[in-house]
């Protein structure tokens, strides 16, 4: 069994990577920073590595065509940052480039690699998402926006799957806070305490095996989740500002 994960050098690529080299299967990696995937191909064996800049379409479809005739069976998404901000104050430059790796490297990686998984009625996407990406997010809008995007396209993959009875699966995967190099990226401190991408990893695997569509990790957050769904939409984004707000207010910035 061979896997693709994208953003492999930290986090929780690097840590589904580890768990999935425990479990026997050989992995192809990809990200930004050459030294680590070489350190990582080095620490687990039966590794490929490829280095892209996934903000950059080319790009993607070159980690595609890298791929193609190495029978992948599983796929995971997981290159992903946010920036924080008022939307009109955010650079827009960084903002494309967030687009592009949040939603259009998952789209096409998604579409390209389920055209291949459907062929062999076989195979598992995961595709990362966050708690965020069921609700509104002021001061990280595009962010929000773009987990959104992925939540909504990968719920609607898998109800066409379940109406064709393909045996290809799809996870998204929908956690609150994790303590990875996010808060630094994004220039923010989590308001409550993260979970450890080795957890994220391991229960995002747990329920991709398990044939679940949604994995939401933590208690808090599946109970948080379930509460908005009682605010009015209206409403939503005054309570999330005032949480985003606290995150810049720890990391010792205004809004």
């Amino acid at each position: 069994m061979k896997a693709l994960i994208t953003g492999a050098t930290s986090g929780i690529g690097r840590c589904m990577a580890r768990e999935l080299s425990y479990r026997g299967w050989e992995l192809i990696l990809t990200g930004r920073n050459e030294a680590e995937l070489k350190k990582l191909q080095r620490e687990l064996g039966h590794t490929e590595i490829i280095t892209a800049e996934l903000a950059d379409k080319n790009e993607v479809f070159k980690v595609y065509e890298f791929c193609r005739e190495k029978s992948v069976d599983m796929l995971v998404n997981n290159a992903g940052y946010g920036i924080f901000g008022k939307f009109d104050e955010t650079d827009l430059d960084d903002e494309i480039d967030m687009i592009n790796v949040n939603i259009t490297a998952v789209h096409i990686l998604t579409k390209l690699f389920l055209r291949d998984f459907k062929k062999r009625n076989r195979g598992r996407i995961i595709n990362v998402a966050s708690s965020a990406g069921f609700m509104t997010g002021p001061l990280l809008s595009s962010y929000y926006a773009s987990k959104n995007y992925v939540v909504r396209l990968s719920l609607a993959i898998a109800e066409e799957l379940r109406r064709e009875k393909s045996a290809v699966r799809i996870t998204v995967l929908c956690p609150g806070p994790v303590s990875t190099n996010f808060n630094d990226r994004a220039g923010v401190t989590f308001s409550m305490k993260p979970i450890t991408p080795e957890y994220a990893a391991k229960y995002a695997l747990n329920k991709a095996f398990s044939g679940k569509v949604i994995a939401i990790p933590g208690l808090k957050i599946k109970a948080g989740l379930l509460a908005a769904k009682f605010v009015p939409h209206r409403l939503l984004p005054v309570f999330v500002y005032e949480i985003q707000k606290r995150k810049k207010s720890a990391n010792g910035g205004g809004v």
